[in-house]
């Protein structure tokens, strides 16, 4: 499966163990990881400003994503109707990345699930998916 993770979920996965960190894990093992240059961007920032964390542990956490291939910019953003216009970006990578899934816990981009040209899952919800598959 090929799972596009937001960014608010590879912050949490990086920050804390718990959900997101096994979900990024999982995903990283057992699946395809959709990751483009504008959530990288995102990743950063996050990391440095609210994370409060040195270039050097960005560089750490860039590196352990050094393996996933970075999706360029896409073109446009998602012609989808959201709050955050930014979380368009977001929609138009996992599209352009042929992603089955986008991962998040935004809730802008889960109101909009049901107009979303994929499936917008919450971690938890994504968690228990996989679960049910190995069963």
């Amino acid at each position: 499966m090929r799972v596009c993770l937001d960014t608010n979920v590879l912050v949490a996965a990086f920050a804390t163990r718990g959900l997101c960190a096994d979900v990024l894990r999982a995903v990283l093992t057992e699946h395809d990881l959709v990751l483009g240059e504008v959530i990288l961007v995102e990743l950063r920032r996050a990391l440095e400003s609210k994370l409060k964390l040195s270039g050097d542990r960005v560089a750490v956490v860039e590196a352990a994503l050094g393996s996933v291939p970075i999706l360029p910019r896409p073109s446009r953003p998602a012609a989808i109707d959201v709050r955050d216009s930014s979380d368009r970006w977001i929609v138009a990578t996992a599209v352009d990345g042929k992603a089955d899934v986008i991962v998040t816990g935004d809730r802008d981009l889960l109101d909009i699930r049901d107009a979303a040209p994929l499936p917008i899952l919450d971690p938890r919800s994504f968690w228990e998916m996989l679960r049910r598959r190995t069963t």
